[in-house]
């Protein structure tokens, strides 16, 4: 939490970026979990959401979204802006029952779960675990493991299923990485696409 805190405080939120370069591609991903449902859609927790950057999104295309993120001043940001219905809390990921939020049935994290410990890991796939409706989908956008981990961070592949193991790995897809400059153009990131079982 601290290294985030600072970063806001200072305005260095390089995460951002991300959001603006891929957005044809995180619509299409939306685009197919809406077509897979029937409406109303249901809810959705966006895990990390920092100022809700790709809350909004999630509301204005029908899910009834909660933003979670333990950095108290992004979340107030991300209230302020009040777009679309959204709502925000400042809470942990790594103990999610404690925010006694109800379940869900999409889950969304872009760039949170790669910035954790295996420990960390592990409880994040607990509490999506314990709020996850049957059927519920878990979209996660992660850095691949590099060599500048302690800059990056990043996660593999087993490090996901590790943590998910009661969820179902249903594709493993590149991101786009255009528009990002070095090093996030160096990280290898992939969207990972999960079920519950």
């Amino acid at each position: 939490m601290t290294k985030y805190t600072r970063m806001y405080r200072f305005g260095v939120r390089p995460w951002e970026r991300y959001g603006p370069a891929a957005a044809a591609s995180i619509a299409a991903l939306f685009d197919r979990e809406e077509c897979e449902r029937s409406r109303p859609l249901g809810r959705a927790l966006d895990l990390g959401c920092g100022r809700g950057q790709y809350t909004p999104e999630l509301a204005r295309r029908g899910w009834r979204v909660v933003g979670i993120d333990n950095v108290p001043a992004a979340i107030a940001e991300a209230t302020r802006q009040g777009r679309n219905g959204a709502s925000y809390v400042v809470g942990d990921v790594t103990d999610l029952p404690a925010a006694d939020l109800g379940t869900f049935d999409l889950f969304l994290d872009v760039g949170c779960f790669q910035g954790l410990d295996a420990e960390q890991r592990a409880a994040e796939g607990a509490g999506v675990t314990a709020l996850a409706n049957p059927g519920a989908t878990l979209l996660m956008l992660a850095f691949g493991p590099t060599v500048l981990r302690s800059l990056l961070e990043g996660v593999s592949q087993a490090h996901v299923e590790a943590a998910f193991s009661d969820w179902q790995l249903l594709t493993v897809e590149h991101a786009d990485t255009r528009g990002l400059g070095w090093p996030m153009n160096r990280t290898r990131p992939q969207w990972y696409r999960l079920r519950l079982r």
